[in-house]
């Protein structure tokens, strides 16, 4: 096999030619050492950019603790006797003390059917209708408040079991559940209603064996208190409904629920136990805690991001060693930003005298590092005595001087200042009207079927049939038809059916241009006549700072291009017309939260520096291919020149040797010794 030039360089004249193409060859390499080296500090400098986004983002997600404003509004609530209730307080909460004494806890209506051996064993096929409302004297009044839900059982589901999991399945505000008792057929099934005295169930089975009142098949589950046993009532009570009831401050309270949220503004009682004629102390107070917690996180965070930039730009003189950010011109651009906050005021301050506006008034210091710390005992007395100031310092805030208009948030856009409110129209709610007095009979059939549209869902019921004592009977029914039919209830949407008169009028419980009701079917003209009067609802309208504003059920947003866009306003009422100011601001961690979605977002001026660096390296990528394939052709001339060297070198020396042959046999002179 021949050998290869390349491999046999030098075997003809001597000379180490791969070592003499090797240190030619790493003087032209030291392009590519320089590229290597730019590259690793570029890698080192993205490594530090991701650092000091860590340092940022967590910063950022302890300014949120902040900007809410929840933890400057926290309230915090205490029982005397702690067994009573427990507490809960939000928004609202206002401080003081209250009496309390729970005279009667929530309780939910409970019946249970008779005993079977196993669950498995078949009940029967059919359906069962669930109505919630009370009971008086025997006689059932519908609660129009409450979904009247139908679940179907079918074969498969004709199981004790079956039935338990189909109640269930339906979520209709009913739980089904199977109790053993212990004998040879104990298992009995239970069903459990909500909390509250209008919440009695009454069970109406539609037996497939066509008896929906005897002791066989479906209607075994047949409850109706009016009925008696094997006539309609074949379940028995084992709880009745009940309200919770509670003297607050001497007032007498009754609520559905044992978790009372609506009794004191901005504080929830989830009732235990009761405490008759030994009321209790419940005492409303500032959280102080919670607002110290999230400022020492602030604070803790803030410390780390100058932590982290002074390790990154440090300039050792002893050494002569710079960090790898050091003369950073972004870094010191986002120090310099972080630090004119903690420095600056609050957009938007009043200049009302004693109102903070700066962090310093609330205890924070700043050292000398550029680190700070809190004044923990100028904060918390700040927080006893101006806890609204405090939020107004920290949080983006609005405050109208309307009592029913509301503050609802702002966009990044939104600019500080104080902006008019006047407002042309206010919300209204869709409503169909009947045009004469309702029939109280309905027949199955004939007029039992109903379709219902309202805001733009669509439903169908079966209304049950009956002579009802009155309008507001039939009313409840209706009502219970309508919100407890399953398209309904998963939209969200309900109705409320009222009288007046005798004649229903239908409303619903949505604002806005979307709210509207309308009804078809057998049963239509016997609730609401042959002319009824249907009125679709209105979204508010008005304009903010004088500009037409954007009108969504009760809320108004600002328009684009205004100082105030972004703007959200709830308008709950109230005359038309001019309706005072809202005043919007924003305090120091609203800044921090704008600055730092700036600085993190995927164009943001980190991210931007980080793609910049990357993009350089992509480009030193391209410049080492390309400089790697031209040493690859300057070695390949090298190796090319120092083959032939070494060819001519072979052949000058084939010939000297043959010169030096030649001339040593040639014939000596003549020496004759003379």
């Amino acid at each position: 096999m021949a050998t290869s030039p390349l491999a046999s360089a030098g075997i003809g004249s001597g000379l180490d030619v791969n070592a003499i193409i090797d240190k030619l060859m790493s003087i032209e390499r030291r392009p590519l050492d320089a590229i290597a080296k730019q590259q690793t500090i570029y890698q080192a400098k993205i490594s530090a950019y991701g650092t000091l986004k860590g340092a940022l983002s967590a910063l950022q997600t302890a300014v949120n603790g902040l900007t809410s404003g929840s933890a400057f509004g926290a309230m915090s609530a205490t029982l005397s006797d702690t067994a009573l209730a427990a507490l809960a307080t939000g928004r609202g909460a206002v401080a003081g003390v209250h009496s309390v004494e729970v005279t009667a806890l929530a309780q939910a209506h409970r019946v249970a059917s008779a005993g079977f051996v196993t669950q498995a064993d078949t009940v029967g096929t059919g359906t069962l209708t669930f109505s919630f409302g009370t009971y008086a004297a025997g006689t059932f009044t519908a609660n129009a408040s409450a979904a009247t839900a139908t679940v179907t059982i079918g074969a498969a589901q004709s199981s004790l079991a079956g039935i338990r999991d189909a109640v269930n399945a339906a979520k209709i505000g009913v739980t089904a559940s199977i109790v053993d008792d212990g004998s040879a057929a104990g298992k009995r099934l239970v069903f459990t209603s909500a909390t509250g005295a209008d919440m009695s169930m009454k069970v109406t089975v539609a037996d497939a064996d066509g008896n929906a009142l005897d002791a066989a098949g479906l209607s075994q589950l047949a409850y109706d208190p009016a009925g008696t046993p094997g006539a309609g009532r074949n379940m028995e009570q084992k709880a009745a409904a009940q309200s919770a009831s509670v003297i607050i401050d001497g007032i007498t309270v009754v609520k559905s629920s044992n978790v009372i949220a609506d009794a004191i503004e901005g504080v929830t009682l989830t009732l235990a136990r009761t405490n008759v004629g030994a009321p209790a102390s419940l005492t409303v107070q500032a959280d102080a805690e919670a607002a110290q917690k999230a400022m020492d996180a602030f604070v803790k965070a803030y410390n780390d991001v100058q932590k982290t930039i002074g390790n990154l730009t440090r300039y050792n003189a002893d050494t002569r060693q710079a960090s790898v950010l050091t003369g950073d011109a972004t870094v010191r651009s986002v120090q310099a930003k972080l630090r004119s906050l903690v420095a600056g005021s609050i957009a938007g301050a009043s200049g009302v005298a004693g109102e903070l506006a700066t962090l310093a008034q609330a205890g924070v210091k700043t050292a000398l590092d550029g680190t700070i710390s809190v004044d923990a005992a100028k904060f918390s007395a700040l927080l006893a005595s101006d806890p609204a100031g405090i939020e107004r310092l920290f949080s983006a805030v609005g405050r109208a001087s309307d009592a029913l208009v509301g503050y609802a948030g702002a966009t990044d856009k939104t600019k500080v200042g104080e902006y008019a409110v006047n407002v042309t129209q206010l919300a209204t709610r869709g409503t169909l009207a009947g045009s004469a007095a309702a029939a109280l009979t309905i027949t199955a059939g004939v007029n039992d079927a109903l379709t219902v549209t309202v805001d733009n869902v669509t439903a169908s019921v079966t209304l049950a049939p009956g002579t009802y004592a009155d309008a507001s009977a039939l009313a409840a029914e209706v009502a219970g038809r309508i919100n407890g039919a399953q398209a309904v209830r998963a939209a969200g949407r309900s109705v409320a059916v009222s009288t007046s008169g005798g004649v229903l009028t239908f409303t619903s419980a949505s604002y806005g241009s979307a709210s509207s009701v309308s009804l078809s079917g057998t049963a239509a003209t016997t609730l609401v006549g042959g002319a009824p009067v249907a009125t679709g609802g209105v979204d508010v309208a008005g304009t903010i700072d004088g500009v037409q504003a954007i009108g969504l059920g009760r809320t108004l947003t600002a328009a684009a291009g205004t100082p105030s866009e972004g703007l959200r306003l709830t308008v709950d009422g109230g005359a038309l017309g001019a309706r005072g100011t809202v005043r919007y601001s924003q305090g120091i961690a609203a800044l921090f939260g704008t600055l730092l979605t700036d600085l993190l977002d995927s164009d943001g001026l980190v991210e931007a520096k980080t793609d910049g660096v990357e993009a350089s390296i992509k480009q030193l990528d391209k410049r080492k291919d390309a400089l790697q394939a031209r040493l690859e052709l300057v070695e390949a001339a090298y190796r090319k020149q120092y083959v032939a060297l070494d060819a001519t070198i072979s052949r000058m020396s084939a010939i000297s040797t043959y010169l030096a042959q030649q001339l040593a046999n040639l014939p000596k002179p003549y020496d004759d010794g003379k």
